[in-house]
């Protein structure tokens, strides 16, 4: 074998080793474009991977045709990676409340398509709890009245209540009791008819925003009363 042969056999091996080399290369890691940026001392980088110099600052890809295909942000740090992880955690909440209250919108207004219906079950609300408190004050007429009787056995023994029966005394004892019961359940009542009246307000507060206005009109007009 002549030594030009033999030379040029020795080109074609390595051509072909270095052929193989670059498409191995190629096959394990498929270049996505061209990553360009300037980097902090004003040169202009290009590298078919991200550039370690431009980290702190924006990248562009470029397509084969030299037009932008995507931009990368700077690479954040840890502290800023959590802060990130943060804002987006509050994005993500924020994004669920503001779903939970367009449900809620919608429930609201199935249940009141309009200003009448939510006056009547307002006032409907209110009346169950007004009955609640005109049987409290009449059981406490009655109590008034049995006061009335106990008092008047009392009387006996003004000078010196301990000698009452203790029968007396005991019908004494609980009459008090139960005259401060009911007028302890009146006050919770009367708390119940704030809280009532508070949850309507915010939810009509809500419904004008939600209702059209021929829907807004009070029940009171909504429903005159026949002269």
């Amino acid at each position: 074998m002549t030594r030009k042969i033999r030379v040029e056999r020795a080109i074609w091996v390595a051509l072909a080793a270095l052929v193989a080399s670059v498409s191995t290369a190629y096959a394990q890691k498929p270049v996505a474009g061209i990553y360009t940026c300037i980097d902090s001392k004003g040169r202009k980088l290009t590298s078919d991977r991200p550039i370690a110099e431009c980290t702190d600052r924006e990248q562009s890809i470029l397509n084969p045709s030299g037009t932008v295909k995507a931009k990368v942000g700077p690479t954040l740090t840890a502290q800023e990676r959590a802060a990130q992880k943060e804002k987006d955690k509050l994005a993500l909440e924020e994004k669920a409340r503001q779903l939970e209250e367009k449900r809620r919108d919608r429930a609201l207004l199935l249940r009141y398509p309009t200003r009448a219906v939510h006056d009547k079950e307002r006032a409907e609300a209110l009346n169950q709890i007004g009955v609640v408190i005109q049987a409290a004050n009449n059981r406490i007429v009655e109590l008034r009245r049995e006061r009335t009787g106990i008092d008047a056995e009392m009387e006996f023994y003004k000078k010196d209540p301990s000698k009452a029966p203790p029968s007396v005394r005991r019908q004494l004892e609980d009459n008090d009791h139960s005259m401060a019961v009911q007028k302890r359940f009146i006050g919770d009542q009367e708390s119940e008819i704030k809280r009532v009246n508070a949850r309507f307000d915010e939810e009509l507060g809500r419904l004008k925003g939600l209702w059209p206005t021929t829907a807004q009109v009070p029940a009171a007009v909504a429903q005159p009363k026949k002269p």
